[in-house]
């Protein structure tokens, strides 16, 4: 328990919990009918979500890891997808709760998918301390690279 808890484990299961609730949420209180005014926008989210999850994830290589924690002997990724943010994955999660979240027109859903924002922008600064730590260019990168949106945060 100790070394889960030093990876940022607590992090883990708070964020698995969050996304669990979208989920459970949408299927309880899903809205009756299809309105496409919610739902095609709620795919196309889904779809740039498991684009940039997959981009994420083929990035990290060997690198990629539930926790937060940078792996010791892992290099810092500043190239494909972390040339344009520095949290994809996360990125990707936050895109997918809310898109999930309208195509089950679900209300408490879509709650349980922005609280995950603040959540994993936490989290994201939890884990840049560690890479701070870690690698001594990071904080050049970080003022290079957005957060979570290319040019914005």
């Amino acid at each position: 328990m100790p070394r889960f808890l030093h990876r940022g484990g607590a992090w883990v299961l708070g964020q698995t919990t969050l996304m669990l609730a979208v989920v459970a949420l949408s299927f309880r209180f899903r809205g009756s009918g299809h309105r496409l005014v919610m739902v095609i926008p709620g795919a196309v989210l889904l779809a740039v979500s498991a684009i940039i999850g997959l981009w994420g994830v083929i990035g990290l290589g060997r690198g990629l890891t539930p926790f937060p924690r940078p792996l010791p002997h892992m290099p810092l990724i500043q190239t494909g997808i972390y040339g344009v943010v520095r949290h994809p994955l996360y990125t990707s999660v936050m895109v997918a709760a809310l898109g999930w979240a309208l195509v089950w027109q679900s209300w408490p859903g879509l709650l349980a998918g922005l609280a995950l924002i603040p959540y994993l922008d936490l989290k994201s600064r939890r884990e840049e301390r560690w890479l701070r730590d870690q690698f001594p260019e990071y904080s050049e990168y970080a003022k290079r690279v957005r957060r979570f949106i290319p040019g914005v945060y």
